[in-house]
Order: structure tokens, then sequence, then C-alpha cells
């Protein structure tokens, strides 16, 4: 008996099938069937799926006689399946790679619980989407089962047969079958939820959910979306016979009203034509099937659920009009409002502007106001060891306020508290560009960090790169940059780099980079510290895994390995940390399996942890593909591996400075065989390796010399120069001659 059986009706998905086929068996939990339902599709289906079962004996097809419709031939592949547990799954989706064994490990660490219940995402024509609304209950439920009797709202998941694993007996000892017509996962998803013993989630995307251009049956305007009622009359027949789910009918008929009254909105679905008849049937199920006490929610399908039973459709025509007429107007309000606030906001900080600059104050900002991180921390927290007479202020977003350390002077954007100190602070530090609102003043120094070592094309060179640059303007990106005082580098490379990719008027200062002063010289027991912090056992074998966005996939993000098998590859006595590009970590990329990893134990998600230097210093080793962190890593002489195997379409779509398969800090490998392999060999730290880091370093890791952010404080805020500063005027005439007109001004 396998442990999965997983059930494919097919119609008419010809183009879709080979890929979806793929998803399920090339899946690295191998103990499944897959039954697929051949139900008379008019193309080559048929044909495909025979050609797929003479070469996977896994795979069992069954041709019907007569099209049956999408839920009926779920029960006939229903009545085929031998597995432990049944999953169904549309032949134009797909499962993402892993979800499987993530599956399988859910249900082990559960105790095989009736139903298992796992994420989605949209695969929209155009592109992939984002999160789905299911993930926060899916994460919320943890390890726990739960019942929907004591957590109803789980009846809120998303509404379909294929994002669930049933227990094949539970679906039998119920009789849950599928009714003909549209909307048939609702009936059989509302029974199993409300009748389950034990309920698990599984906080992983496993499902791409393909919204096609055309074909999709719930994207088709017609009568067949009348079958919602049939449907929904059949759900509540059968709680008439259950009184012991009594409880459960007002749950249920608020789930129904909300699901009919949402199709009734889409214009893709209810023809206007068809709206008032449509519109009847749900006022007339809301006669029949009312339960006693029902009260509807708060909110707008409250309101629309509170409407008398017997009110015509134009009393709801009326209210949506009203509502759209309403929000027109308070929209139009609120834009009144706003720009009044707007033109308030500017007058406020010309004002303040006027006044004198503040030669104490100094303001600081990095990863887009994200908190205090980077190079502009370790300039901030030098500035109060040596010149605590110049007051720092951060700025960030209100969403990062709580990453502050206690006691940090803040301000968040747009307060009239930001435009005063903006107005008035003679210092300005950034790793990235300020606000274009914001004026440069005569007498201010803006200092410009950067976020690393330029690898992939910045600034002006993405010109020829419109898919790199999407959503913004180079033009406006150099007007914010002639801003700039000063521009840090932590080698010559970085120098040449910044002066061609933002030509504007700034020096140069050979500093080093500040954020990298704590890795020069690293101090052994903060990186034990942050070992222990993350639960990683003693005396392990610390790899950790950064890899960088991709420019050439909408959303940015590419599963290059798969995590969980190196995890597994590198052995007992290894533990994987991974740290996503921050531009992902809000995205989908840990719900295709990074958070589901780190949860059970496989790996460590370290996505969220606020300074990346912790990281490093807790590490032995960095794989990573092109992300600027090998750049700072490589002050820690650790060994490195690059994870080229897509380089060519990288350096394509986003352009590259220099070829660092040519010139990398370790090894390259450009397949995941290869880099097993290096692990499994000990190939990873052998001489060639040290050898390549050693004429990296040299090269990329020039100016940093553990003194970067002391050098910018007394540089540039200080005015002095002397001791261990002497040593980078040396090195940079241009560099004394910036400070010693910043000294006399």
């Amino acid at each position: 008996m396998p442990r999965f059986s997983i059930v494919v009706p097919v119609y008419k998905v010809q183009g879709y099938l080979h890929e979806c086929l793929d998803s399920v068996l090339g899946q690295s939990y191998r103990d499944i069937e897959v039954i697929a339902v051949d139900d008379r599709s008019p193309d080559d289906c048929g044909a495909i799926l025979d050609a797929y079962a003479a070469r996977d004996p896994r795979l069992r097809v069954l041709h019907l006689p007569e099209n049956v419709g999408l839920g009926r031939a779920r029960n006939a592949g229903l009545e085929q399946a031998r597995g432990e547990y049944v999953l169904f799954l549309d032949s134009d989706d797909l499962y993402t790679p892993g979800l499987l064994a993530a599956v399988g490990e859910r249900l082990r660490l559960t105790g095989d619980p009736d139903i298992l219940v796992f994420d989605h995402v949209r695969t929209n024509w155009w592109g992939r989407g984002g999160p789905s609304t299911s993930a926060g209950l899916l994460a919320a439920a943890g390890l726990d089962t739960i019942r929907i009797r004591e957590s109803p709202q789980y009846l809120h998941l998303f509404l379909v047969a294929w994002n669930k694993a049933y227990r094949r007996a539970f679906l039998l000892e119920q009789d849950l079958r599928y009714a003909p017509g549209l909307y048939e996962d609702a009936p059989v998803t509302y029974r199993s939820m409300v009748l389950a013993d034990r309920i698990a989630c599984l906080d992983r995307i496993g499902v791409e959910y393909r919204q096609r251009r055309q074909g999709a049956i719930t994207r088709t305007p017609g009568r067949r979306h009348f079958d919602i009622f049939p449907q929904y009359e059949g759900l509540f027949a059968f709680l008439e016979g259950r009184a012991d789910l009594d409880w459960a009918r007002p749950l249920l008929f608020e789930r129904a009203l909300d699901h009919m009254l949402f199709v009734l909105e889409q214009e893709d679905r209810v023809s206007p034509a068809d709206r008032p008849e449509f519109y009847r049937e749900i006022r007339a199920f809301h006669r029949r099937r009312v339960p006693a006490g029902f009260t509807p929610p708060q909110g707008r399908r409250g309101t629309e659920m509170r409407l008398p039973a017997t009110a015509p459709y134009a009393s709801y025509a009326a209210l949506r009009g009203l509502r759209a007429a309403g929000g027109s107007g308070a929209d139009g309000g609120r834009r009144l409002l706003g720009k009044a606030a707007r033109g308030a906001r500017r007058a406020w900080y010309t004002a303040q502007s006027r006044r004198p600059l503040d030669p104490r104050l100094a303001v600081y900002s990095a990863a887009h106001h994200g908190g205090m991180t980077g190079d502009p921390a370790a300039v901030y927290a030098k500035a109060r060891e040596l010149a605590p007479h110049i007051h720092g202020v951060w700025v960030v977003r209100p969403d990062a306020v709580g990453s502050l350390p206690p006691g940090t002077d803040h301000v968040t954007p747009g307060s009239a508290r930001y435009h005063a100190v903006m107005a008035r602070a003679t210092y300005w530090v950034n790793d990235v560009n300020w606000p274009g609102t914001l004026v440069k003043r005569p007498g201010s120094v803006h200092v410009h960090t950067h976020q690393g070592t330029p690898l992939k094309y910045m600034g002006a060179d993405l010109r020829d790169k419109p898919g790199a640059r999407y959503g913004f303007s180079v033009p406006q990106m150099l007007r914010r940059a002639d801003r700039w005082d000063y521009s840090l580098v932590a080698n010559r490379h970085s120098e040449l780099v910044w002066s061609r990719a933002y030509p504007c008027h700034f020096t140069s200062l050979r500093t080093g980079s500040p954020r990298n002063d704590v890795l020069v010289g690293a101090d052994p027991a903060r990186g034990a510290a942050v070992r222990e912090r993350l639960g990683i056992p003693a005396g392990d074998t610390v790899v950790l895994y950064a890899p960088t966005r991709r420019d050439y996939r909408r959303g940015g993000h590419v599963d290059r390995i798969d995590l969980a098998r190196f995890a597994a590859d590198l052995g007992a006595g290894h533990t994987l940390v991974v740290r996503l590009h921050p531009s992902l970590a809000a995205g989908i990329a840990r719900g295709l399996g990074l958070s589901d990893l780190h949860r059970r134990g496989v790996l460590v998600d370290a996505t969220d942890e606020p300074h990346v230097a912790d990281l490093m210093l807790a590490s032995d080793a960095l794989v990573t593909d092109y992300s600027a962190l090998m750049f700072d890593y490589a002050n820690l002489d650790r060994p490195i591996v690059v994870h080229a195997d897509d380089w060519g379409a990288f350096a394509a779509s986003r352009g590259a400075y220099f070829d660092i398969t040519a010139e990398a800090p370790g090894h390259v490998s450009r397949s995941y065989r290869e880099l097993a392999g290096l692990f499994a060999s000990g190939t990873w730290r052998d001489e060639e390796s040290a050898r390549l880091r050693s004429a990296f370093r040299e090269r990329f890791c020039e100016f940093d010399d553990g003194h970067a952010a002391e050098r910018v404080v007394r540089l540039l805020m200080l005015g002095e120069l002397g001791g261990t500063l002497l040593s980078a005027a040396r090195r940079a005439p241009d560099t004394a001659d910036g400070v010693k007109a910043l000294i006399e001004r």
C-alpha cells in the first residue's frame, strides 16, 4: 500500500499536462501512486498519459467512457486509490519541489490526522503572485492539530480540493464524494472540515495554482455558475440529518452566503443580465436555510447579509452603488486631505530649512529606513564613542521601529519631527539614496556608504538593462546621488565602478567598509554566542547559504538548489544556515519550503537576523551565488564556494562588472552534483581554495583594516588626521585633498 495516492482528473489540458505530471513524479518522496483520470479529453491528453504510464509504473491511467466532469472524475480516481492518504491535483496546476516529503513528515509529526491542509501560490498567466491569504492561519497552527468547533476560523482556508491530504479511510467512512457541476469543492471541503476530529496544517506552498487566461471554468461567464446553489443545498440537506452538527450550521451558513456573494461580484462569472436572478437565488437560499439566531459578521459582507430576505436585487445594487459612490467621495476627500497635509509638511520643512544647520546633529538610515544595520549602524556606534556631542537620530519606517535598540532616538518618514530633523542635520549617513523631496543645504555633509562591493550592474549602468531597472528611473536616481559629498569604498574596484555608475560630484574615500570592522580580526566569542542563540550544536561545521535575487524572474526568487537535500548531503556534524536576500524575505520564498524546513530542524532560517555580520562570524564556510556578501565574508579568510549554475542568465539580465566564475574567491560549482561533491570530498577547504581566496582578498579587501568606522568619524565629523588614519591618506592622495577641504570649511 503506497503512502499517498494522487488523483489527477484530466480534461483539455494538453499544453500543461507534462509540467503537471513532471511535478508529481519528480518529487523526492517516492512512495506514491498517481491515478490519472482521462475524462474523455478530446485532445492528446489520453496519449500523453499513456506515454507517461509506460515509463513510470507508479502512474495508472483510467480512461472514462464518457465525460463526467471534474467532481465525478475525482470520485472515479478515489475508487481506484490504494494509498493511506489521498491528494487531488488539477491537471493544469503543479506541485512545488519537496512538497510530498514535507507532507509526509508533517503527517508523521502530527500522528496521522484526518486532514492536512497546505498552502498555495497563484500563478497568473503574466507571472507568479504573492503569499496567499491562508499563510497566516497555517503558520499559527504550528505542529498542533485543530478541530473546527474550537477553531472555526480555519473554515476560511482556501476552499478547494487540491490543498489537502485526506486520510483515505476517513473519506470512505464519511462517504465523502464530489457532486456533479461547478463548485463541487464546497460541500466536500466543508463537510470534511466539520467532521474531522483532527486537522493538521503545513505552512508551506505546495501547489502552483495556475490562473489561465482562457479555458478556466471559474473565469468563464455563464449559467453554470448557478451550480453553486444545488451544491450548498446538498450540504445543508446533509446537515439537517445530523443533530450533532447543529453547532456548525451558523458557521457554514455564513461561509455559503459569503461564497455566493463573492461569485455574484465577479464580472467574469455572472453576467449583468443574470445578476438579478442570481441574487434572487441567494435570497431564496437565505430564507430556506438561515439558522435560528444567525448573526452576520461585521464589515461590508455583513451589511450585504443583513438585507431582508425579501429584498430585491435593486436594494443590493443600490447598496453597492451607494458604497461605490461613498467610496469615491471618501477617496476624493482623502486625496484632498492628503494634498493639504503634504502642502503643510512642505511648508514646515521650508520653514525649518531657514534655520541654521545644527553642527551637533546627524541623521542615519539604512536599508530603505529598515532599521539600524550595515555601514550606517557601524558609523553611528563609533560616533557615539568618539563624538558623543553629535546627536544621532535614525530614520526608520513605522514597521521597523521595534527593531531599534531601546532608547534609540528616531523619527518616522513624513512626521513633523522628521522634517525638522532633516532640515537642520549637518551629517547625513545612508546606504541608499535619501528621498528626492529632501534638499541638500550648503554646509551639510552627505556620506553614502553603499551596500557592499558591486558585482552586478548598478546606477547608470542599468540603462541598457530594462528588466533590472524596472520600476525606477535612472535619471531620478542620479539626481538624488548628486547630493552625495562622500562615497565610501573598500577597494579600488568599487571606486572605479561608483565613478562610472554614479557620474556625480562626490569625493571617493578609501576608508574601507565600516560594517566590516567586526570581521577583521573576528572575535571567536561573538561567533560562538551567535551559534548558541541560533541553537546550533557545539562543534558543528556551519555552512551559510546566501543566495541573491534574480532579475530574470518576476519577484526575484528562484530556487537553485533543494535545501533539504543539501542539508542531508552535508551530513551529521553540519548545520546549514540560510539567509535570503532582504528583498525576498516577505515574499513567497520562505513559504516554498524554507519555513517548514526550519520548523522541522532540518536547517536554520536566519533571514530575519538583523545583523548579517553575526551569521558570518558564526559560520565556517559561505555558499553563495552572486551576492555581494562574498566580498565582506572574504575578510574572515574562511572558505567560500560560488554556486554559479545560472551565471549566463544572471549576467545577461542584470549585467556584471567581471566574471565571478573566472575570478572567484574559492571553488565554483555549476550543478548541484558539483556543489555536493565539493563538500563530500573536502575540496571546499583545500589548498586551491585558499589560494583563490588569497587573491580575492588582496583585490577586494584592500582598505578593510578594522578602522573604517573610526576613520569616517574622525575625518568627516571631527576633522582629524592622525594615527591609523594616515595610512588611508597615503594610499589615496585624493582622499586627503577632500578631507583638507572639509577641515578648512
